[in-house]
């Protein structure tokens, strides 16, 4: 794998359980791991949902091979936060891992 490809910098984040002010339990995501990755938007589409245009853009983030990152974990890339859906490792050479992704805006 040639590290110049692995252009962005990407925040790996995984959702855990917080409290708020008064006690209750929130969601709240912590950052679990910070790594470089190549981003490719791969297709979008946009559609009409409660009466506001909504795009969902599909990714792929080529990342270093890494075990530790499954589906419902989130990146974080330039402000922008992808949704992992699916994680696909090289299990040949154990080189890459492609992340699945969604970004909704």
């Amino acid at each position: 794998m040639q590290a110049g490809r692995l252009n962005r910098r990407c925040v790996i984040q995984v959702i855990g359980t917080g409290f708020d002010t008064i006690g209750q339990p929130v969601d709240t995501w912590t950052d679990s791991a910070v790594i470089w990755g190549n981003v490719r938007h791969l297709n979008g589409t946009e559609s009409i949902k409660a009466g506001g245009v909504i795009s969902a853009v599909q990714a792929s983030i080529r990342i270093r091979y890494n075990a530790g990152i499954n589906a419902g974990m989130r990146a974080v890339v330039e402000g922008r936060v992808y949704q992992i859906k699916a994680v696909m490792p090289d299990m040949q050479k154990r080189e890459f891992t492609d992340l699945v992704c969604e970004f909704i805006s």
